[in-house]
């Protein structure tokens, strides 16, 4: 039990329904339509929407998706990808001979075909009760009525607000500057979009006015995006890949998303006796943090699109875990992995719910890094992410642009099973940080005995980009043995990351945990 005199948040416990978000009413809208008779994908569906109206810096319907879930009643677990793809005429060459040494940010190159509408739609048909149109009417109305602007989301709207362009600018910004804490945000372009779609399905984004406008912005600022490109969207039903750690199971999405190297790194984790460290101390800190320089390393040399990643298997091997382990000074540093195209962001939202029958989503929802691209369609204000920049442009890469391919993804939802049973869905937010939030957040809850709730509270360690991230829960005398050991130990501007999680207990009550670095909270009934 927590000290009730030291600053924190209690678990939430009910019976009938959880969702944990990061926004406190996309939580209560979810729970909302939980009551009205939905499911947890419903919910789940609802909730994510509206996030794109709460956290718009975060996410949005110019974005991505990936979800796992399992049904009432069933422990298999699922997933969908919902990750567009690059347009067809898209060409790393042409960017090379223009001098480019990765896929600019802010530019066109960059925006890949919006996939969450597509798998949003596809899940409320084949898995939901409600229908779109209730499932969207709550972003309908906080996109008119209009959503007071949260701390987080107001310090994150200032930090990245220089990323807007052209329409978005108009569309995101007031008078030229970001909001205020409490100010009220609203997007009645959006508010008509979803109001289209609730009415005829995913065409009514993919194809006519709303693709359209999405073209057309791509189009005046060099993208070779195509009707055909946005007419030819797909979601996919994919294998969940799993890795064993000390009496559960790991489950995460297969590439294009980054969910194997979560796995490997908890694979590398293994040959050492993390619990008998202290969970804050030097050793498991510098540990973690080569595990994930190796991890890390393979990811950007072998995840891509599904059907260009060749050495999964042996990504997820005992015996490659086994040889990198051994690599592992216990007392000294190692190099940082060489960097992917990727730029550094902090930009996702996340969303788990279960509901009283015992179906549990986990769902994860992007445009990359803050306002994604910058670019915002002109009539409806549709801001278009910037995967595309998760693309390499070396030559012959698994990962390399090309057209029709997905783009490695950072976003990674998550579920662990034990004995065979779904016991928990959960996410850590952060961009490249996921992995290792991952990782982290089961070896809390494994190592050190930590329920959920402690567990995402606990202070994070990243090592990024040859930095060695350590939150202000950190001792100074770890920092230094840290420091000893050879790494570049920084305290991070920004938090790092964000968790959501719900335990399903034996008993059927369900455990909520939400991340206090976040805006949000976990809701029941």
């Amino acid at each position: 039990m927590r000290d009730f005199q030291s600053p924190g948040r209690s678990a939430v416990f009910a019976q009938n329904g959880l969702c944990a978000t990061s926004h406190p009413l996309a939580a209560g809208a979810a729970i909302d339509v939980l009551k009205r008779g939905g499911n947890a994908m419903d919910a789940a569906i609802a909730g994510a929407v509206l996030l794109g109206i709460c956290e718009p810096q975060m996410t949005g319907i110019g974005g991505d998706c990936f979800v796992l879930f399992s049904r009432a009643g069933s422990d298999e677990i699922h997933a969908v990808n919902g990750s567009g793809r690059a347009p067809a005429a898209a060409d790393a060459a042409v960017l090379r001979e223009q001098g480019l040494a990765s896929v600019p940010l802010g530019s066109a190159h960059a925006v890949t075909i919006p996939g969450a509408i597509k798998a949003f739609c596809h899940l409320s048909d084949t898995e939901g009760r409600l229908g779109l149109d209730a499932l969207l009417a709550p972003a309908i109305h906080y996109a008119e009525a209009g959503v007071p602007v949260a701390p987080r989301v107001a310090f994150d709207w200032q930090k990245d607000a220089d990323s807007l362009q052209g329409a978005a600018r108009k569309a995101y910004l007031f008078d030229g500057k970001p909001p205020t804490v409490g100010q009220l945000f609203r997007a009645p372009g959006q508010a008509e979009v979803l109001r289209r779609v609730s009415k005829d399905g995913a065409d009514a984004f993919y194809q006519g006015e709303i693709a359209d406008d999405m073209l057309a912005t791509l189009q005046a600022t060099g993208g070779s995006h195509s009707e055909a490109d946005f007419a030819g969207i797909s979601c996919d039903r994919v294998t969940p890949i799993a890795a064993p750690y000390k009496g559960v199971d790991l489950v995460e999405h297969p590439p294009n998303g980054q969910g194997a190297t979560a796995l490997l790194m908890l694979n590398i984790l293994a040959h050492f006796d993390i619990a008998a460290l202290d969970p804050l101390g030097a050793q498991r800190a510098h540990i973690e943090a080569e595990a994930a320089k190796l991890a890390y390393d393979a990811r950007n040399r072998f995840l891509a699109d599904p059907d260009h990643t060749t050495r999964l298997d042996h990504m997820l091997s005992p015996e490659t875990a086994s040889r990198l382990a051994a690599l592992i000074n216990p007392k000294q540093a190692m190099a940082a992995a060489a960097p992917l195209s990727e730029a550094v962001h902090k930009d996702t939202i996340y969303i788990t719910v279960v509901d009283r029958d015992g179906m549990a989503v986990s769902l994860i929802y992007s445009i990359f890094h803050g306002f994604g691209s910058g670019l915002a369609s002109e009539k409806f204000g549709i801001l278009l992410q910037n995967r595309g920049a998760g693309f390499t442009l070396q030559q012959g890469h698994a990962n390399e642009l090309a057209g029709g391919k997905r783009p490695m993804h950072t976003i990674i939802p998550g579920m662990l099973r034990q004995e065979g049973r779904v016991v928990m869905p959960f996410g850590v937010m952060g961009g490249a940080y996921q992995p290792n939030g991952h990782a982290r957040f089961v070896s809390n809850l494994q190592d050190f005995g930590m329920d959920p709730q402690t567990a995402i509270d606990a202070p994070r360690s990243f090592s990024d980009a040859g930095i060695l991230k350590l939150e202000r829960g950190y001792s100074e005398q770890t920092r230094q043995e840290l420091s000893d050991m050879g790494h570049q130990v920084e305290v991070p501007a920004t938090a790092i990351g964000g968790a959501q999680a719900i335990r399903i207990r034996p008993d059927g009550i369900l455990e909520g945990a939400s991340d206090p670095r976040k805006d949000g909270c976990a809701l029941g009934y």
